[in-house]
Parts: structure tokens; C-alpha cells; sequence
């Protein structure tokens, strides 16, 4: 996880540790220094927890007659030759010979300067593969450096560290020694909670960044070594810390108190509901139902696995506030999605007096203007709509639930302008995320430690179980002989396309809403997904196929969903714009083309499309050859289960923390060396400790939360 030190934040300089770069300080910014401040290395303690990617030995000399081809070899000697090679490409060769063979050192990219200062009789000590040339035993492109007869060897590892373009490793090198000497490393963690075995945090630092040459390299590798485990363990510390103390403080902050009314709004949804709630609905309607009749603000996740009803726990909730006087918001992610919520809801509210209003950036400026006055003055008793929810220009009468579907999907910042659209400067609205990618239990102990977890895990009964099949693309034809038979049957058939760079209307649907100009994005490959519409219109002749994408216009997506839903359309060939809120119950065959590119919580998530009726459903992954390693597990993984849970602990295995989390962290990752699927049980001592640091010393946990997230600890908030 070292390899994610790039990540470090650009914290305040007045929070602990902050003492800034020196060459930080000088007016005008060198190329260098600008790379590092990309980087995130502004402070001593950034450069002090940058650590290496890996290490070079550089501290012991091989002779040539004992170094064998395809080892990277550190060697002395004596230049004999120095030309430039003029046939092809221009090359620098230097010949060097140590007394015991000669080696060729070609480079490709060279400055004269270079082949003026390693002429004939000069000693040079280079580092690089062995290798066997056509003219012999070569190096290419290895480190060298001008030496003389008693020059002494490295006395630790050299270090190599992540960096960027701009930024040698010989000046990052320097730049982290410095820092790593004026960094405040002061011992913040009681020595008695600490293992006996553990260095202290500056030993463990300065042996990470030059270890002895004795130290088995493996343990330096899989991070095993007792000075990985304690920055491990500091690290998974400091993020308990700081999400226990966002518990604490949202326990000082008020929410509206919010209780069913008997006979109230909830009673009669429940009455009119064409379908009985399951045990783990009713369970987590109770446990929702307890936050908000609380005076603190509800912060819960309700994740449950596809189709296995959230919207209809989040109405209720909402049922709940409204009953009490106060409004309700539920934002999502795209237009399609927060359209089928919007169709529910309506459905399921306005029969029983409650007006819902929409609101996307789609919407005409007077139709517009209506709905944002509706909320304005409190008619609109709740709002469905994506990101332009969160605008400037709309303003609620009296916010107090708000809910956010498909939460990993937006940023920190998105979250938190939501919370803070309830005017009133001493409450707070209730917030409820929702999410069909079931976090595993050791994710949600480090990332979501501060959330409440609400989880269903049932299907609604009626549910046929989905089977995944997966072919090689040069099954094609036989796929669309197997369509024809569907739809000549009455089935409806998704076709899912990858496409680059696919994205939703909805961020500039929230430029127009705010009334700025729309930087819209340069036009798609929509070649894929519009060829094969064409392909299987023709091939499916007599059946309606349609087409939808994100970049068509809003009335027109709807206008195919609509089409689709009803039945007129057989054959659905869409981009992921399906992924989430699609529910057409007669759609009995997902195909999803080029399967290997997706990621596996996106094909469970297309895969949940269909097995939504009483008829048995099919799901096909077509893939291209070669499939690479992660291809191959996530196929595998797709075939082998559709529960949603499993699914996630084998996404979390082949993607990591980071990446599974997504925008949460809106885009920094929060863990850098710890692995969660290798560090449970550091991560279960940095709970306890946590505690302890919190309830015994809370000045040094505040110092230590400061010095590994500075001001990241704020997305823990959100």
C-alpha cells in the first residue's frame, strides 16, 4: 500500500506536525518543488511517512566473472571505450572493464556532458540488468556514478519512492532525509498499549526509509517487518480515532425529532403497499424508526443486495418526517435513476395527498421555477431529483431527511452540501444513504466506523434465482438465436455495451439548474452500443429494439424507457446507464458484451436487472480473448454466486479498499500502508486502543489524528 503515498493530503500548516518543506518557502516554485506539492509532500510529516516503493542494493559490489545474465548487479571499473553508435538510433556505449570481464553500458538518451565525463581511464560503479547483447554482456540504462579507489558503498538500501514527472529521485531522496530529520516524530501513544515488539515511530521511520542490507527482503515486501506494523497500526489508529470523534460530535448536534403518528402517514403507505413487507424490511424500518425519534441526527448506510426493496424503507422513513411536519430529499446519482424512484414514490405518496417535486437540470426554466417554489415555500413535501438538489437556487421551507441513493457514487463535498441544506443554524437534517454494494464487515469497521448499518438480507419472495453463463464472443450468433427464441416468446432481452467514458447527465443538469455555463464534454464513442443496435435490429427483424445511452436528450431516454417498460420494445441495447433503478419484471436475459471490462460490482449490479418477475432468468457474459488474471476472478466470481455479500468480499480481494470504496473518500485514500485483508487484527487493536487514546489522553489522540489526516478527517463526515 506504500505505493499510495502520493495520496498524502495538503493539510494546514497550523495543525500538528505542519512544519512546511523549506524549499517550500522560496518565492519562485522549481520544477521539483511543484511536483512535490502535487504530491501532497508539504509538510515535514508528508515526507516523513513517504515511503519507498522499493530499495536498491547498492551496498556490495559484484565482480563481472561472477554476476550471471538477468541479475541487477552493482559493478566497478575502469572505462577502456566511450563512443557513439550512429547506426539506427544514436547511442552512448561505454565499455567498462573491472579486471575480471567487461561489460558494454549502452544508453539511448544521453547528454554530451555524460560522454565527456566518462572518458577512457575514468572509474565508474553502475547498477543496472545483466544482460547478454549481440556484442556481448551489456547494461542498458543503468545508474552510474563517478567513483574513485576508496569510495565507500551505500551503508543502508537506497531507496526508490513514488514520485512524478519533474521529480528526480535524487532530489526527492534529499528532500525526505530533510524532512524526515525535522519532522515532529515525539511518541503520542502510550508505551503500555503498544506491543513490546514494536520499534518506536522514528526508528520504525528512519528504518523504512534505509534498512540494513541484512534485513530479509521479503519482510520488507509483504510488510511484515515489526517497523510495517507499527506505521501500519499508526496509521489505522489514527483513522479510528478520527471517525469515533465524529460520532462524538454529531452526538452534541440536533436533529428534529420525528415520530410515527398512529393512524399517520406511514400506517396508511403500509396499507395500500401491493406487497407485504419481508422480516429484514420491518427490521430495518425499526431500526430507522429509533434514530429519528432521537435528537441527534441519524447518520445510517441501509445497504441491502439488488431488488431487495430499500426504496420502499426509504419512503417510509420519509412517510415518518413528513407526518411530522417536515420535508424529505432523495438525491441519486443519474436521471434514470432518480426517475424510477421519482415514478414510485408518485405511485405510492400522491394517492394519499403528498406532492412530490423533480427536480434535474432537464427540466424547462418555467417548469423549473415551479418546482423550486414548491420546496421554497414547503407545498412540495419531498424532492426527488440528482446532484441539482443540492444547488444554490434551491432552498427548502424545512428540510429534516435527507436520503441518498447509491451514496458511494457522490463525493464527500456533495454529501455534506446536502446535510447542510436545513436553514435552521441549530438543527440538523437526518441523513440516510442507501447502497445495493453491500460493504464486507471489515471494510465497514475501518472506512464506516462513525455509520450506522442497516442491512436486508432477503430477497422479496417471488424472486427466481438468476443463472450466469459465460461464452467467448465467437459465441455471438448462437446468443442472438437464443434472443430470438425470448422475445418470439414474450420475453424482453437487455444487450449491455461497454462504452468509454460513460457518464450520466447529471452534473451538467446541475450547471444548468445553477444557471452556469455547461462545460460539456467532448462527444463519446458511441460506436459500440450503435453498431450493435443496428445489428440486432436487422437480425431481430419484427421485434421493436431500442436504444439508450447517456448522452441522449432526457424526454428521448425516457421516452425508450417508457417504451421498454410497457412492453412495445423487445430488446433493450443500452450502455451502464441501466446499471441501478431499472425494473421492467417481464426482462428475462441480460446479455453484457465484452464483460471483461467491467468491474464486478457493476455486472452484479446489470446483472439485477432481470429476476425481478416469476419467470426464470439468464444472465450471459460475452468476452474477448486474452482475458487477463482479474478478468478471469471476476467471471469466475460472477458464475459462481449472486449473493451480493460474497460478491463484495471477492471484489474487495481483487480491487482492494480504495478502489472499492470509490468517491467516499472523493478520490484520496485514506489507507496507505494498511491492508484490510491482511491487517483484521490490527484493525480490531486500533479500535480498542482508539478507546482508550480518547477516554485517557484525548490531547494525543487529537495530535495524532493531525498528524496522518490532517484535514482528510473531515471526509469522514460525510
Amino acid at each position: 500500500m506504500a505505493q499510495s503515498g502520493a495520496s498524502a493530503n495538503h493539510a494546514s500548516s497550523k495543525s500538528a506536525g505542519s512544519t512546511k518543506v523549506e524549499a517550500a518557502a522560496t518565492p519562485a516554485r522549481s520544477a521539483p518543488q511543484k511536483a512535490m506539492d502535487k504530491l501532497g509532500l508539504v509538510r515535514d510529516i508528508d515526507l516523513a511517512l513517504h515511503l519507498p516503493l522499493r530499495y536498491e542494493d547498492e551496498t556490495r559490489l559484484t565482480l563481472l566473472r561472477d554476476a550471471r545474465d538477468g541479475q541487477t548487479v552493482q559493478v566497478e571499473g575502469i572505462v577502456s571505450e566511450n563512443r557513439i553508435e550512429a547506426r539506427g538510433r544514436r547511442q552512448l556505449i561505454v565499455r567498462l572493464d573491472d579486471g575480471t570481464g567487461e561489460v558494454l553500458l549502452r544508453f539511448l538518451n544521453f547528454y554530451g556532458s555524460q560522454q565527456k565525463s566518462w572518458a577512457p581511464g575514468v572509474r565508474l560503479r553502475a547498477r543496472g540488468e545483466l544482460r547478454h547483447g549481440f556484442w556481448g554482456r551489456e547494461m542498458v540504462h543503468p545508474t552510474v556514478r563517478i567513483v574513485s579507489d576508496n569510495t565507500p558503498l551505500a551503508a543502508s538500501l537506497t531507496p526508490v519512492y513514488p514520485t512524478s514527472a519533474g521529480l528526480p529521485q535524487a532530489y526527492l531522496r534529499k528532500a525526505v532525509a530533510s524532512g524526515l530529520s525535522r519532522a515532529p516524530l515525539e511518541e503520542l501513544i502510550p508505551p503500555e498499549l503498544l506491543p513490546g515488539r514494536w520499534p518506536r515511530l522514528r526508528d520504525a521511520l528512519h528504518f523504512l526509509h534505509h534498512p540494513s542490507p541484512e534485513v530479509a527482503v521479503e519482510a520488507l515486501e509483504d510488510h511484515s517487518h515489526p517497523a510495517w506494523q507499527r506505521l501500519k497500526f499508526e496509521e489505522l489508529l489514527a483513522q479510528q480515532v478520527s471517525q469515533m470523534q465524529a460520532r462524538a460530535e454529531r452526538a452534541h448536534l440536533k436533529a428534529p425529532v420525528l415520530k410515527a403518528v398512529p393512524q399517520g402517514l406511514q400506517e396508511r403507505l403500509l396499507a395500500v403497499l401491493p406487497f407485504q413487507l419481508t422480516a429484514a424490511q420491518q427490521k430495518v424500518c425499526e431500526e430507522i424508526a429509533q434514530d429519528l425519534q432521537r435528537p441527534q441526527p441519524m447518520h445510517r448506510l441501509l445497504q441491502g443486495d439488488v431488488g431487495s426493496g430499500k426504496t420502499v424503507v426509504a419512503a417510509l422513513a420519509a412517510a415518518v418526517a413528513m407526518d411530522a411536519g417536515w420535508q424529505c430529499a432523495l438525491m441519486a446519482p443519474t436521471e434514470i435513476l432518480a426517475e424510477q424512484h421519482f415514478r414510485k414514490l408518485v405511485g405510492w405518496l400522491e394517492p394519499l395527498g403528498i406532492k412530490v417535486a423533480w427536480l434535474t437540470g432537464s427540466l424547462k426554466a418555467k417548469a423549473k421555477r415551479a418546482q423550486l417554489e414548491a420546496v421554497a415555500s414547503g407545498e412540495a413535501q419531498l424532492v426527488v431529483g440528482t446532484h441539482a438538489v443540492i444547488q444554490d437556487q434551491v432552498e427548502f421551507a424545512k428540510l429534516g431527511l435527507a436520503l441518498i441513493d447509491e451514496q458511494h457514487r457522490f463525493g464527500v463535498a456533495q454529501r455534506l452540501q446536502l446535510r447542510r441544506k436545513l436553514e435552521s443554524s441549530e438543527l440538523e437534517p437526518h441523513l440516510l444513504m442507501m447502497s445495493a454494494t453491500p460493504i464486507p464487515r471489515t471494510l465497514a469497521m475501518t472506512y464506516l466506523a462513525d455509520l450506522e448499518v442497516s442491512t436486508i438480507d432477503e430477497l422479496p419472495p417471488g424472486r427466481t434465482p438468476i443463472v450466469t453463463k459465460v461464452f467467448a464472443d465467437t459465441r455471438r450468433p448462437d446468443v442472438v438465436e437464443r434472443i430470438r427464441d425470448e422475445v418470439a416468446k414474450g420475453s424482453q432481452v437487455y444487450w449491455v455495451c461497454p462504452l468509454i467514458d460513460e457518464t450520466e447527465d447529471s452534473d451538467q443538469a446541475a450547471d444548468e439548474l445553477a444557471g452556469r455555463a455547461s462545460n460539456r464534454r467532448p462527444p463519446l464513442d458511441l460506436s459500440n452500443v450503435t453498431q450493435t443496435h443496428q445489428e440486432l435490429s436487422e437480425a431481430l427483424a419484427g421485434f421493436g429494439v431500442g436504444l439508450l445511452h447517456g448522452r441522449l436528450p432526457a424526454a428521448e431516454k425516457a421516452d425508450v424507457m417508457a417504451r421498454f417498460a410497457s412492453g412495445e420494445l423487445s430488446v433493450l441495447v443500452a450502455t451502464t446507464v441501466i446499471e441501478v433503478g431499472v425494473d421492467v419484471p417481464n426482462a428475462s436475459l441480460m446479455v453484457i458484451e465484452h464483460a471483461e471490462r467491467f468491474g464486478l460490482s457493476q455486472l452484479h449490479q446489470l446483472r439485477g436487472r432481470v429476476g425481478r418477475g416469476a419467470v426464470a432468468s439468464v444472465c450471459v457474459l460475452l468476452y474477448a480473448s486474452p482475458l487477463s488474471d482479474s478478468g478471469k476472478q471476476r467471471l469466475k466470481a460472477m458464475a459462481e454466486t449472486t449473493d451480493g455479500f460474497e460478491i463484495a468480499r471477492r471484489d474487495l480481494e481483487i480491487r482492494g479498499p480504495g478502489e472499492f470504496m470509490g468517491s467516499r473518500q472523493s478520490g484520496a485514500a485514506l489507507l496507505r500502508f494498511a491492508d484490510l485483508n491482511e491487517d483484521q487484527g490490527l484493525v480490531a487493536r486500533a479500535r480498542q486502543v482508539a478507546e482508550i487514546m480518547l477516554r485517557d489522553h484525548p490531547d494525543a489522540a487529537q495530535r495524532h489524528v493531525a498528524r496522518w489526516l490532517g484535514q482528510k478527517s473531515e471526509f469522514l463526515k460525510a
